[in-house]
């Protein structure tokens, strides 16, 4: 429509993202150009936005948005976290290899999808702060390319998975001893009694780690071309709004018990409740600001950024109070 503000917005086919991709959202101001673009095959959403900037707006790797941020990108964000992890169930290991707990891998050639990719820096961080298990305990073995370069602390052993080798037959194999990953690798999803994940009861880890400290680890962001939100200030606060909107709408998804595929989702969602209170998706700076703290400090501590930002950097000025 005239007098508004055309842009494009690469999104994954989450149900939190749903108003957006069902064209049920209709915010005042903008005219959203919404697109599902995945991160996985040929999508590389996030690679397509940190190099080309193919979109206004975008859901991006919290990783590799700090490096990029720190090395004065052309990006900004709103306070939107549209996917969340736990590390400790992405922790999986070759049964054979003889790791029972964390520190059994040091030592170990643990794999991981990069170096950067914000689960591997969650996970590695969370093995260190949580577990003891040092940065330069594991030999790291990466099976892809990283989005944006860095130089890795001293003593600290990164190695690539060998050309055309697949990271699930390589831990079937016991080429690499472990892995942590963002997806479930092949092989366990395919039943192979060589993959295990690390902690037996890795929900039990989860909680205990919310109860410790009182969030539930972000994944990425949404991320806006720097200039675009510069040239029309009010844009981000808009956007975070419109967030805030769908928010609402998906909120309310399950009040239907047989909305999605689980048959006791509705029971799932009420035990989640039970253990991580009524919301552990908040949206806003002031609520994920220990979540966020504890990251950047991750980050910082694995060489990826060259020194500790500030939260306030991270976002756009008008949405800072949120």
């Amino acid at each position: 429509m005239a007098n508004e503000l055309r842009i494009s917005m690469a999104l994954e086919h989450y149900d939190r993202h749903m108003p957006f991709l069902d064209g049920s959202l209709h915010p005042k101001g903008l005219d959203i150009n919404v697109q599902f673009v995945a991160v996985e095959g040929e999508g590389k959403r996030h690679e397509r936005m940190l190099s080309r900037q193919e979109w206004d707006a975008c859901e991006l790797s919290l990783g590799s948005y700090i490096m990029a941020k720190a090395r004065d990108a052309n990006l900004t964000a709103i306070p939107v976290f549209p996917r969340r992890l736990f590390s400790q169930s992405q922790m999986y290991v070759n049964a054979n290899a003889g790791i029972e707990k964390p520190s059994d891998l040091v030592g170990k050639r643990v794999a991981l999808r990069s170096f950067q990719t914000t689960l591997s820096i969650l996970a590695k961080g969370d093995l260190g702060y949580e577990y003891d298990v040092p940065l330069n305990g594991p030999t790291w073995v990466t099976t892809a390319d990283e989005p944006v370069a860095f130089d890795p602390p001293a003593g600290v052993k990164i190695e690539r998975l060998g050309e055309g080798k697949k990271l699930g037959a390589a831990l079937v194999s016991g080429e690499v001893s472990a892995c942590l990953s963002p997806r479930p690798p092949q092989p366990y999803l395919d039943g192979a009694p060589e993959v295990k994940r690390l902690f037996d009861d890795p929900q039990a880890e989860e909680v205990g780690y919310f109860k410790k400290n009182g969030f539930f680890p972000i994944m990425h962001v949404l991320a806006i071309k720097k200039d675009l939100a510069e040239a029309n200030g009010w844009l981000a606060g808009n956007l975070y709004g419109t967030f805030l909107e769908a928010k609402q709408v998906w909120s309310h998804y399950m009040d239907d018990p047989n909305w999605g595929r689980l048959a006791w989702g509705r029971h799932h969602l009420e035990e989640e409740r039970e253990l991580l209170g009524d919301d552990p998706w908040p949206y806003g700076v002031a609520a994920n600001r220990a979540n966020l703290e504890r990251f950047i400090g991750y980050e910082y501590d694995q060489g990826l950024i060259p020194e500790k930002m500030a939260v306030e950097d991270l976002f756009f000025e008008t949405v800072l109070e949120t």
